[in-house]
């Protein structure tokens, strides 16, 4: 199965005021218009050769049977996705980035659809995961043998240490999926501060960071990795990285019924519209990035450069899903959607 190739759009400046009153204006004009992004465009040299590995994995593995599948790997993407997220990183490691975000695609979608059916019906999938991610415990399905075979790249590429922590998030992303099901499920609809904790979790991007590490030509000295601030920095980068598709996706969340959102968070704690709660969510990024530019402007000076590097790649992650939300066929329905 090939992927096909997105066409460069470069981001076209809207005003703001123009893109809340103009009637022809859409949500991408909205989130042009407000959204802080200091990061320009920029793509892995090796997108190419990680788009067929990713295919020809995706088929080997069974994934890509289903045509439904197949179809949502293609409206998604998720080889570029890397590229975006990932622009200075290996060949190998871009194919390795590349995989998991295929991977986590899937078994997300899965989860979505297995979960509709009542939380409980998740747990046999999730514990597998768990299982094999915690204890080393061989699969039973398709999808737990292409998370083995995930874990095996990252424990030949990652040092020990890092592979544990690339294990030790993607339990943390496997729970947050019965989390989302729980909250789907519930007789109100969560709160606010509930749906970011949630969305946290769900959104599957620290997994991604023990790459960044191993990225590095030397190891991050334990007081850099653990240091207040790159803590911080963590968190606030996978926040920023998740939120920023949150606003292309909503329209297509709305429709389907989606609760962990933070645009559509917004919207039920503002009771407002659509493009209005938006714009709020736009206003919580913004906040997010300036803390990180600022925070990362503060411990550059006590970086080794393994730990410049690092940040550089947390960077990459809220640069590169911008550029990618904006033109993915899946979250299309944003350049349709009006703001009136």
């Amino acid at each position: 199965m090939a992927t096909r190739q997105e066409e460069r759009v470069p981001r076209q400046a809207v005003p703001a005021a123009e893109a809340l009153s103009d009637p022809a204006a859409s949500l991408n004009d909205l989130i042009d218009a407000r959204l802080h992004m200091p990061y320009p465009f920029r793509s892995n040299r090796h997108e190419a050769e990680a788009v067929a590995a990713t295919d020809d994995w995706l088929d080997d593995r069974g994934l890509t049977a289903d045509p439904d599948v197949a179809d949502m790997i293609v409206r998604t993407r998720p080889a570029q996705l890397a590229s975006y997220t990932t622009p200075d990183v290996d060949a190998d490691i871009l194919r390795i980035v590349a995989l998991q975000i295929a991977y986590q695609f899937v078994f997300d979608d899965r989860a979505e659809e297995v979960g509709e059916q009542g939380p409980d019906r998740l747990l046999p999938m999730l514990c597998e995961s768990i299982a094999i991610l915690r204890d080393g415990t061989p699969p039973t399905t398709p999808l737990g043998a292409a998370l083995c075979d995930l874990h095996r790249q990252v424990r030949r590429r990652c040092t020990p240490a890092q592979a544990a922590r690339w294990a030790w998030y993607g339990q943390e992303y496997v729970h947050g999926l019965m989390y989302e099901a729980v909250a789907q499920h519930g007789s109100a609809a969560p709160r606010l501060g509930v749906c970011t904790s949630i969305r946290s979790l769900t959104a599957g991007v620290q997994p991604f960071y023990p790459l960044c590490e191993a990225a590095q030509t030397g190891e991050l000295a334990p007081g850099e990795l653990h240091h207040p601030l790159m803590r911080r920095l963590t968190a606030l980068s996978s926040d920023a990285a998740v939120w920023i598709p949150d606003l292309y996706s909503a329209v297509k969340e709305q429709r389907a019924g989606g609760l962990i959102n933070l645009a559509l968070g917004y919207q039920r704690a503002h009771d407002c519209s659509l493009p209005e709660a938006v714009t709020s969510a736009i206003g919580r990024i913004n906040g997010t990035i300036h803390e990180f530019e600022r925070l990362r402007a503060e411990l550059a000076p006590e970086l080794s450069s393994a730990g410049a590097g690092y940040v550089d790649g947390m960077t990459g992650w809220i640069r590169g899903c911008y550029h990618w939300s904006r033109t993915v066929p899946r979250y299309a329905d944003s350049a349709q959607a009006p703001t009136r």
